[in-house]
């Protein structure tokens, strides 16, 4: 009977699935939508809805082929689940999206000399300790979404490497947390007589290829009895992680851009960064290399809000459209655009922005007087901000002299094709490539790494794994900026830069 490998992920709007077949072909894709909602200021996702979530996905993949010989689970990175011994939660999931740990980011920065972002896991424990919230006393296991969904189905309490790089920072030589950072946190917190240690609560670190337990019949039951008992897992992931296997990006000098509700760049490094940039997250491959991560909290969900908005135009004239028509058509439409957008500026912040320092967000579409408002620049201009605050974290890696020898992108933002992939090429001044599985992105990456735990050969690197078993003879399309299209984003990225003080603005009036 033919061998099979399911990668699941809890993305930001959508729970995918992807099975792919023993030559690493997507053989079924399912998905089931959620969104996160904003309860009492903090941006969050019930656990009953994972639950629900997870079973939709799966179902949706319909009646499976053959045997699952291993399987993994990725989610969105960062956030804050806290538990007790008994792995009650402790408060509400905070997940990435909140912007409200800017005191412990601030602190843990200074003290360890390493960027700790407002997202990440030890930046929102620092900030519950600082704010003397009463659940922290209790805490026994701090975890992730993925981490989380990995202990529900195997009873393994563990992540993968590269998902516990956006919790606390990562000793790429040990591949382990680093051990002076966690002695220095432990000493801040210590007075505070809570009677345990950061080192205690964070889940056990993982690389790719080893094994991280296999589904329990608890587990099993958990998914609704739709999975047999017994499926090997691999360590769960973070979308990053993911991302990076997806799409063969996970040796020195290779990056790709993950766009989707938000957008970040992945640039594995030759040498470590000269000095510590707030706008850079400093991560790891699912194998522990050191990894320099633009990420940005918004991306394609304004576009998202402006095409549901059109399609209801469209409605109002008697015209049903499907959503990806709706998508093509505009995403295309979009390609009549001025290079420039003429004048046309949008910012897409419907969350706050870390690269530009920013902890709420207002959206909106700004122009000049004598700005050719047409509706191509228009989606021009809404595509161009989807990558306008990447562009700005990635302009630091240029100065840094960071190499890329090959860019590729996946995600929601390159389903259509040539416009994303276009857009970015531009945007970056760089080829941008794009594969086949482009739109599955982080699901198709963890289907791969649960495949290379099962088949790598005696000593065989990730790298080497998806090199020459992969993706040696996928199909692949590869862009080159358009001249024009670079001088053009040049200018609506200088546009943006100067109306930063008019986003600024808005947020401090309503």
């Amino acid at each position: 009977m033919k061998q099979y490998y399911l990668g699941i992920e809890l993305g930001s709007t959508r729970i995918k699935a992807v099975l792919i077949d023993e030559a690493h072909a997507i053989v079924k894709t399912g998905d089931a939508t959620w969104k996160s909602s904003l309860e009492n200021g903090v941006w969050t996702y019930h656990m009953d809805e994972v639950q629900a979530g997870l079973r939709a996905a799966i179902k949706s993949l319909g009646e499976l082929p053959g045997t699952i010989s291993a399987m993994g689970v990725s989610g969105m990175m960062h956030g804050y689940l806290a538990f007790d011994q008994n792995w009650n939660l402790l408060t509400p999931f905070r997940t990435w999206q909140n912007t409200m740990t800017g005191q412990a980011a601030e602190a843990l920065t200074e003290a360890f000399g390493f960027n700790i972002p407002q997202r990440w896991s030890v930046a929102h424990l620092y900030q519950a300790i600082l704010n003397r919230e009463y659940h922290v006393r209790d805490i026994a296991h701090i975890t992730t979404l993925a981490g989380y969904v990995q202990f529900l189905l195997t009873g393994e309490n563990a992540v993968g490497i590269g998902e516990a790089s956006g919790m606390f920072p990562i000793d790429s030589s040990t591949l382990d947390y680093d051990a002076a950072m966690l002695d220095q946190l432990d000493a801040l917190v210590t007075h505070y007589g809570f009677g345990w240690r950061v080192r205690d609560v964070l889940p056990k670190v993982l690389v790719a290829g080893e094994a991280a337990g296999s589904l329990t019949e608890t587990g099993s039951d958990y998914l609704g009895g739709l999975l047999p008992a017994g499926i090997s897992f691999c360590p769960p992931e973070g979308d990053a992680g993911t991302g990076m296997a997806a799409t063969n990006a996970v040796a020195p000098r290779t990056g790709n851009v993950s766009a989707g509700t938000s957008i970040f760049s992945m640039v594995v490094l030759e040498k470590p960064l000269s000095k510590v940039y707030p706008e850079i997250d400093m991560v790891t491959t699912p194998s522990g290399a050191p990894v320099a991560m633009v990420h940005c909290n918004n991306c394609t969900n304004d576009m998202n809000a402006w095409v549901s908005l059109l399609g209801e135009t469209a409605k109002l004239f008697g015209t049903e459209v499907s959503t990806g028509e709706l998508f093509t058509k505009l995403y295309e439409k979009s390609l009549e655009g001025d290079a420039d957008c003429s004048g046309v500026l949008t910012f897409n912040y419907l969350a706050g922005e870390g690269v530009t320092h920013l902890d709420e967000g207002r959206p909106m579409v700004v122009r000049k007087p004598e700005s050719k408002f047409t509706l191509s620049n228009f989606l021009r201009s809404q595509l161009y901000a989807t990558m306008a605050t990447l562009k700005i974290g990635m302009d630091i890696l240029a100065g840094e002299h960071v190499a890329i020898d090959s860019l590729t992108g996946h995600g929601g933002l390159f389903k259509t094709p040539v416009v994303g992939q276009k857009y970015m090429a531009a945007a970056c001044h760089a080829p941008v490539t794009c594969m086949q599985s482009a739109g599955e992105g982080g699901p198709y990456g963890m289907a791969l790494l649960a495949a290379y735990m099962l088949q790598k050969e005696d000593g065989q690197t990730l790298e080497d794994f998806l090199s020459r078993k992969v993706f040696a003879d996928v199909t692949r399309t590869t862009l080159a900026p358009d001249a024009e299209d670079e001088i053009g984003f040049d200018r609506y990225l200088a546009q943006y830069r100067a109306a930063l003080e008019a986003e600024k603005a808005a947020v401090q009036a309503f």
